[in-house]
């Protein structure tokens, strides 16, 4: 009699509806008769008290006027936070293009499944699942749980079903073959949450369940269907209950070794690795299974990281422990076999946090290994006394189940390396997702956040906000994790890192890291969460920066989780128009700092401003070594020779690695030059040259010196010598017909400043760039004409300085270029002809000594656009 009614209570947990209803009733119909029967108190008591149960759930089920929405039962329950954004149509197609992966479809969840989904003719999922070569040699086909067990002998199939999907002892989940040991240790650490229950949040997140006795029904037909979150959004994961079987005694699934015949959690499992690609899972971390899984938020902290907080983390997470809010999991790094045999600890491994003790000043964890035969802790360190033993009860170490084990806080931060926790979203009243693609910057940009993606957040309170960044999966990342090394490290490598940034910007777009307000660090997960103060009414920028994502494009989410209203959308540009312009430091233009004698044949751009305003220039390469520098000066649009203060209209002071940023908040219209340089001559690269204006602006190369000019080397000019005072040299200058010229002046030999570091000041006067001032001082004009008719062409200045004359400037080490100037032959063949004066200061006596000894000189170039005859310097005494 009894055996019926387990049977038809059993039928009436599995089906729907009025069919439901009959089981029920029939089951407690029966447990009636049996219990009248029955001549044992005890067993007369027991099987009341089941009628009982299913007298009352009949009641249940009559009452029930539709089959419950198990995910808003759940949720209400929970107290989620509330979605207070609405998708756009755009966003909801990123969402949809996610739901393709591994050739399967993972629709959005709308809706819980339909009670007849699960009813009819058994279910076959054509998906295919991979797996290892070492899981292939001992496979032995796909069979449902019922064929499972009838491969022991003597087994009493009742039992079988009863037993599938609740536990009648405490739960010991451990993997075996399969190398998925962060999902089962995530899949121990939340068994609390997990395991069925009034509480438990299993019936929001596997389909056919019982949401009243909060447990997974057993589908009739072999098919279930679960809620997982992943690329966005919850989404519709869809499997048989098939599993692959073995033809050792090793398990190619996950399994309770309290409670063999336990089928949900296996099920679970393999939903799961059918959204990450197979049973051949190349690795993961349980902070990211957890989000998956449960849609709890996802956090890792790196435990030797020197910013963590040792105690506030323990106090932190201790409280949210104790009030079922949080998830914890343990991830070491790489370990030696010698160091994993010291330590009993498995390197690139998962472990599950069971449970959490402090008394006094003793702080401990239970942890689980999840293999089924693995290593557990021996007590290295300082705390091994402690951690063989928990308390003053002598016999907890023995009550342990296997691979469990009491250590320390202190040990837990020093040999393992990541803390993951999933925190219980409730903790939030309201949340928004903003979903994005991203198609990564080329080379030279990537660097810099000019093209990164970027959001203004607001907050009308002082409030806690988190916010998450998730990467979607994508089939070509599954490829380039199955080609990877030997170790779990090389596969995340393979696979880039990315991190949050914080600005206290307005809500304005940046364009470099530096003055962030919070840092992430860079994660080789999926998720990285950026836990933040918000300030009422202070907007912020938040940035997505990655490093080394080997794929060009990329789908993420961004949620925003709060206890008050946020406004969150787009960071705006800074300035209307943006130009960028591509070019080369080669062995011709690579000519490094302003103190490099070779400096005036770096790259120069000449940018013309129409109107007033501001102005940004952004300079970025793709080498991240190479320290960079950007000058703004005022040279309209010529090419530079030498920087001075007053040249400058902006700079980016330091030279700094892989890019650097001048700004001008207001700049008169007018046409500049902007100067690239690497701190280094001969430093080669390509680069991108980024111009920001309000209105458009013309950026263009400057031809490079001397381009398409004939160049001529005037005899060398020798310095004054100490006490002589100054000298001036003149020669004389001829054409045949219109001419334009300019000249350069140049120390002959010189004392290179570029030894430094490009911090160190050296070679950079003025914000990196200045000219020392130990470099000698002339003045270069044109002169014609005696007395009253004698004219001055200033070469040195824009100007003829009273009393006559130019002004004085400093030849640098990389020389001085003077302005270009006509040449009239009638001027040439006049009768006191034209004439090329350089006058010289005096210095002191060690001030221009050459690298071997003896007085310094100036050498002098001529650049014209055609024949100009140069006549021998002639010494003027005034």
């Amino acid at each position: 009699m009894e055996a019926k009614a387990k049977e038809r209570e059993r039928l009436a947990t599995t089906a729907s509806g009025q069919a439901a209803l009959d089981h029920a009733i029939g089951a407690a119909e029966l447990y009636m008769k049996a219990a009248s029967q029955s001549t044992d108190p005890a067993e007369k008591t027991r099987l009341k008290q089941k009628c009982s149960d299913l007298i009352r759930l009949a009641e249940r089920l009559k009452n029930r006027p539709a089959p419950a929405n198990h995910v808003r039962i759940v949720e209400e329950r929970l107290r989620l936070p509330r979605m207070v954004r609405d998708i756009p149509t755009k966003e909801k197609t990123i969402l949809y293009r996610g739901a393709r992966l591994h050739g399967n479809v993972f629709p959005p969840w709308e809706s819980d499944p339909d009670p007849s989904e699960f009813e009819g003719e058994a279910f076959v999922d054509p998906s295919v699942y991979s797996l290892s070569d070492r899981q292939q040699a001992m496979f032995d086909g796909w069979k449902r749980p019922l064929e499972l067990a009838a491969r022991d002998p003597g087994t009493d199939m009742g039992e079988v079903i009863s037993l599938m999907m609740e536990a009648q002892d405490d739960y010991d989940l451990v993997q075996d073959v399969t190398t998925d040991c962060s999902v089962v240790a995530s899949l121990c650490a939340s068994i609390k949450h997990l395991k069925p229950g009034p509480k438990s949040i299993l019936p929001a997140h596997i389909f056919p369940a019982d949401v009243d006795f909060g447990k997974p029904r057993i589908a009739p037909n072999g098919k279930y269907v679960f809620r997982m979150f992943f690329n966005g959004c919850f989404r519709r994961v869809v499997i048989d209950d098939r599993l692959p079987s073995s033809s050792t005694d090793r398990t190619l699934y996950v399994v309770d070794r309290h409670n063999p015949k336990l089928l949900w959690p296996a099920l679970m499992e393999k939903a799961y690795l059918k959204v990450r690609g197979g049973y051949d899972f190349p690795g993961s971390n349980s902070a990211t299974d957890l989000w998956v899984l449960t849609g709890w938020i996802p956090q890792q902290i790196f435990l030797q990281s020197d910013e963590l907080e040792f105690d506030h983390t323990w106090r932190r997470i201790k409280k949210a422990y104790d009030y079922g809010d949080v998830v914890i999991t343990l991830g070491t790094g790489r370990l030696s076999l010698d160091e994993e045999e010291a330590l009993g600890l498995v390197g690139e491994h998962d472990y599950a946090v069971l449970e959490l003790s402090e008394s006094g000043d003793s702080r401990k964890m239970l942890v689980k290994n999840p293999w089924c035969d693995g290593l557990t802790w021996k007590g290295v360190g300082s705390s091994a006394a402690s951690a063989s033993s928990e308390g003053s009860d002598s016999d907890v170490a023995t009550r342990l189940k296997p691979g469990t084990f009491w250590i320390s806080f202190d040990d837990v931060a020093q040999n393992f390396e990541s803390l993951y926790l999933n925190w219980n979203p409730s903790l939030f009243t309201e949340r928004q997702d903003h979903h994005f693609t991203w198609e990564l910057p080329e080379p030279n940009m990537a660097g810099s956040f000019a093209h990164n993606p970027q959001y203004s957040m607001c907050s009308s309170t002082d409030a806690t906000t988190w916010i998450l960044l998730s990467r979607h999966f994508q089939d070509d990342e599954l490829d380039i994790s199955r080609k990877r090394g030997s170790t779990l490290a090389s596969t995340s490598n393979q696979l880039g890192f990315m991190s949050l940034y914080i600005f206290e910007n307005n809500g304005t777009r940046v364009q470099l890291s530096d003055k962030s307000t919070y840092r992430g660090p860079f994660v080789d997960s999926p998720q990285t969460l950026a836990p933040f103060e918000a300030k009422k009414g202070v907007k912020y920028t938040i940035v997505v920066a990655s490093h080394d994502l080997p794929l060009p494009k990329y789908a993420f989410t961004l949620s925003f989780f709060s206890r008050g209203p946020l406004v969150v959308e787009p960071a705006a540009y800074a300035l209307k128009h943006y130009t960028e312009v591509s070019s080369s430091w080669t062995r011709r233009t690579a000519g490094g700092n302003a103190g490099s004698p070779t400096y005036l044949q770096n790259p120069q751009f000449s940018v013309k401003i129409t109107q007033a305003g501001p102005l940004s220039i952004l300079l970025s390469t793709a080498r991240e070594d190479l320290h960079v520098h950007v000058d703004l000066v005022w040279a309209n649009g010529q090419r530079v020779t030498a920087v001075t203060v007053r040249d400058l209209v902006s700079t980016s002071g330091e030279y700094r690695r892989g890019c650097a940023q001048a700004c001008a908040p207001s700049l008169e219209a007018g046409t500049y030059t902007i100067v690239c340089s690497t701190y280094e001559p001969g430093a080669l690269a390509d680069f991108t040259l980024r111009v920001g204006s309000n209105v458009a602006c013309a950026v263009t190369p400057v031809l490079a010196d001397a381009a398409g000019r004939l160049r001529k080397r005037l005899p060398d000019l020798n310095l004054p010598k100490p006490g002589a005072g100054e000298s001036k040299h003149r020669a004389a200058i001829t054409v045949a017909r219109l001419a334009r010229a300019s000249f350069i002046v140049a120390r002959r030999q010189h004392r290179s400043l570029a030894g430094g570091s490009p911090g160190s000041g050296n070679g950079s006067g003025v914000g990196g760039t200045g000219t020392p001032r130990s470099h000698p001082t002339v003045r270069v004009y044109l002169e014609s004409g005696r007395g009253p008719d004698r004219t001055i062409i200033p070469l040195t200045t824009n100007s003829v300085l009273a009393g006559g004359g130019a002004e004085f400037r400093e030849v640098g080490l990389g020389g001085l270029r003077t302005l270009e100037v006509d040449i009239d032959p009638r001027v040439t063949r006049s009768r006191d002809g034209l004439w090329l004066v350089v006058e010289q200061h005096m210095m002191g006596a060690t001030m221009y000594r050459g690298s071997e000894g003896g007085d310094d000189g100036l050498a002098v170039e001529l650049l014209s656009d055609g024949h100009v005859g140069v006549g021998s310097w002639e010494v003027l005494d005034d």
